[in-house]
């Protein structure tokens, strides 16, 4: 079992920053792949980037690309999203998830185990 808690998020104006970090509780979080989603109201929830249990490989959506960057710190059980030049578009509840498996991590159904969201807001 792995816990996952999201913290970080709030309200921010269009062009800021923001840092999201979601720790991890329970066994062996450094063999597990890690991932960010995000849902916006109404919408459904989609993949942001994901990041390989040792931090080598990374993914993005292309509507974050160059904004967005994910890392991980295995020490500290603890993966982080660096979002910046924020739009009013990225408002959504941003999710970390883990999965097991280290494919098709773009994929919900990849995923093992889900935190309960961090509220990201940017105001125009």
């Amino acid at each position: 079992q792995v816990q996952l808690v999201e913290s970080g998020g709030g309200l921010v104006q269009a062009g800021g920053s923001l840092r999201l970090s979601c720790a991890a509780s329970g066994r062996s979080f450094s063999s597990y792949s890690m991932g960010w989603f995000r849902q916006a109201p109404g919408k459904e929830r989609e993949f942001v980037t994901a990041i390989s249990w040792s931090g080598g490989r990374t993914y993005y959506a292309d509507s974050v690309k160059g904004r967005f960057t994910i890392s991980r710190d295995n020490a500290k059980s603890t993966v982080y999203l660096q979002i910046d030049s924020l739009k009013p578009e990225d408002t959504a509840v941003y999710y970390c998830a883990a999965a097991a498996a280290g494919w098709s991590l773009g994929r919900i159904e990849a995923y093992n185990y889900w935190g309960q969201g961090t509220q990201v807001t940017v105001s125009s």
